[in-house]
């Protein structure tokens, strides 16, 4: 934005598109900002020691093993490496700080009951304690310059929209203008522009954006990144309503004003500059959580995929050589965060559907093939989703992707459907392992199907996630309705 937004002056979009790149570059961020705090952690203690002058010892390498596993266990539960972007800087080096300072007592309470602190010099081991949070605050100071530097130029931008022409409205436009953020908000928009309530100053009609049935539909269309709900506390009503339609879609929802909101999903207290705000729709695989799904589906998947290689070959070569066709079949779904993902599975049909009207798969349906049938039932038509999983546009377990011209069907008619793209989606899933899979005749197995999956996603864990792989194999209900 080229302004800073006032009450009667909403802030001008910029010029430059925001870059595709947002989220990789954002995670790069946060890995980059892992494996630093390890190195600072463990550059101070050399550092400490070639001053003093000391030489490395294997005692050394322990002191730093504790003291990284220590600080990064500190760092998930202090919220360390979620993302900062909206924050200020201070927030963010509080937060090292203090992690560092929780880390402390814990390495001398070690130290203690092995009795190995007088294995340690003292200036040494003071020099090292000091050292590493004034790299790390410096590491992070310079992050964000590097970052303001390359936002301002809108890359690795996001679009944001505010949800009512108020003064928080503004103000959240104000404190966004700031380049480090990397936030381009993209409009206010407010079904009713007329309101002489003292203190509830609005912004210029002619800086109005839209009505919320705008927004809806930009925000449906994965135009808009984050909506930040900006109204009064008398428009609950209104402001349920607008968050029963804004669950079907996978923008990240905000809650600028203090309502109650008993529809949370994975609910988390944030600021934007000194506004606090709380979301409302959101993914749980944040920070360690994210790393351990994919740690899970890389080592899972590229396990399977060199122990399934001649079977799948020889299932290829036997669907090629029983009917004519493709020996695979690639259709369009929505992955994460609603993008397009190509999806492999074994060619099971005499047709290849992937238009706007694609026909659920029926008991003795005459379009499957024999070895399609078989392979169908045993689940083996969907081998090739390892590739998928191991690409990074799947998990082992997630939310079944579902055809697109579905998806366009069912987010109209279930409340909070294409919420199941807050995460990716996954082989087998906790609907599937429950008997929901296969034909969806009615919209109430649709409902229970998403029911289900909405269900995993508010209460994920990894041992969860093992329960559904062990019961996706060994489970009663996982072939029901497989045909």
């Amino acid at each position: 934005m080229k302004n800073s937004p006032t009450v009667n002056q909403a802030p001008e979009p910029m010029s430059v598109k925001p870059s595709g790149a947002a989220r990789p570059l954002d995670r790069a961020v946060e890995v980059g900002q892992r494996l630093f705090d390890g190195l600072f952690i463990y550059g101070a203690l050399a550092l400490a020691t070639a001053l003093y002058p000391l030489h490395w010892e294997t005692r050394h390498t322990f002191a730093v093993a504790a003291a990284i596993l220590t600080f990064y266990m500190l760092a998930e539960l202090h919220g360390l490496y979620r993302s900062w972007r909206g924050s200020p800087l201070r927030r963010e080096l509080i937060g090292a700080l203090s992690t560092w300072a929780t880390a402390l007592p814990i390495l001398l309470f070690i130290a203690f009951i092995t009795k190995t602190s007088a294995d340690y010099s003292r200036t040494t081991v003071l020099i090292w304690f000091a050292l590493t949070p004034t790299c790390m605050l410096a590491g992070r100071a310079a992050v964000r310059f590097a970052l303001r530097s390359f936002r301002a130029s809108g890359r690795n931008s996001r679009t944001a929209a505010i949800l009512g022409s108020t003064q928080i409205g503004v103000q959240l436009a104000q404190r966004l203008s700031d380049p480090a953020f990397g936030i381009r908000v993209e409009g206010f928009y407010d079904d009713r522009l007329a309101d002489s309530s003292p203190g509830n100053a609005r912004v210029a009609v002619a800086d109005h954006a839209g009505p919320f049935q705008k927004l809806l539909e930009k925000a449906k269309s994965g135009e808009i990144d984050t909506i930040y709900i900006a109204l009064p506390l008398r428009a609950e009503e209104r402001i349920a309503d607008y968050v029963r339609q804004l669950a079907n879609t996978t923008a990240t929802v905000y809650m600028a004003s203090v309502v109650f909101c008993s529809e949370l999903m994975q609910g988390q207290w944030s600021a934007v500059a000194d506004i606090p705000v709380v979301s409302i729709f959101n993914t749980p695989f944040h920070g360690l959580g994210g790393w351990v799904k994919r740690a899970e589906d890389i080592a899972v998947s590229s396990v399977l995929l060199v122990l399934l290689f001649f079977p799948m070959l020889a299932i290829g070569i036997a669907v090629k050589l029983t009917s004519p066709g493709p020996a695979f079949f690639v259709q369009r779904r929505y992955g994460l965060n609603g993008e397009n993902i190509p999806v492999y599975k074994f060619r099971t049909m005499s047709v290849t559907e992937d238009g706007p009207v694609v026909r659920q798969a029926q008991r003795n349906d005459p379009r499957v093939t024999p070895l399609g049938a078989f392979l169908r039932a045993n689940s083996l038509d969907e081998l090739p989703q390892f590739l998928n999983v191991f690409l990074g546009h799947m998990s082992i377990v997630g939310p079944r992707p579902h055809a697109v011209a579905h998806n366009e069907e069912y987010r109209k008619s279930i409340y909070g459907y294409m919420l199941r793209h807050k995460v990716k989606p996954g082989i087998t899933g906790w609907a599937q392992v429950n008997g929901w899979r296969g034909e969806t005749d009615t919209l109430e197995k649709m409902q229970r199907r998403v029911d289900h999956d909405l269900h995993y996603i508010d209460n994920w864990s990894l041992l969860w996630d093992l329960r559904i792989i062990f019961l996706t194999v060994a489970g009663s209900r996982a072939k029901e309705n497989a045909f």
